[in-house]
């Protein structure tokens, strides 16, 4: 089990799951009612899904695809530690993620 941290945008709000390896934070966080609108459904395909890992977290995850970072370039609020849920599976070695909300999100497909 992974404890996934979510954090409000402007860190006042934290809620804390339980989440099992295997799982997409993108799903994980739906399931919670974080508010990644996630309108690709997973398909990296645009960047509403778009999280901020914490610095320490970073590190742990696998480096991002060239397509997910080209993807990355067109959201909003990023970050050097900003990811897209949708490309992050919780395994079993990482025990804690602690991920914030971006300001807001830009809907590439919305055009």
């Amino acid at each position: 089990m992974t404890r996934i941290r979510f954090l409000s945008a402007d860190g006042t709000r934290v809620r804390e799951v339980d989440a099992p390896a295997g799982e997409r934070l993108l799903d994980v966080a739906q399931a919670d009612g974080q508010p990644l609108e996630g309108t690709c459904e997973g398909q990296m395909a645009c960047s509403t899904c778009h999280v901020i890992v914490d610095a320490e977290d970073f590190p742990k995850l696998p480096r991002a695809s060239e397509e997910e970072e080209d993807l990355l370039d067109l959201a909003m609020h990023v970050t050097r530690h900003s990811r897209l849920a949708c490309q992050i599976f919780l395994t079993s070695d990482l025990d804690t993620l602690t991920v914030r909300m971006p300001g807001g999100a830009y809907n590439m497909q919305g055009r």
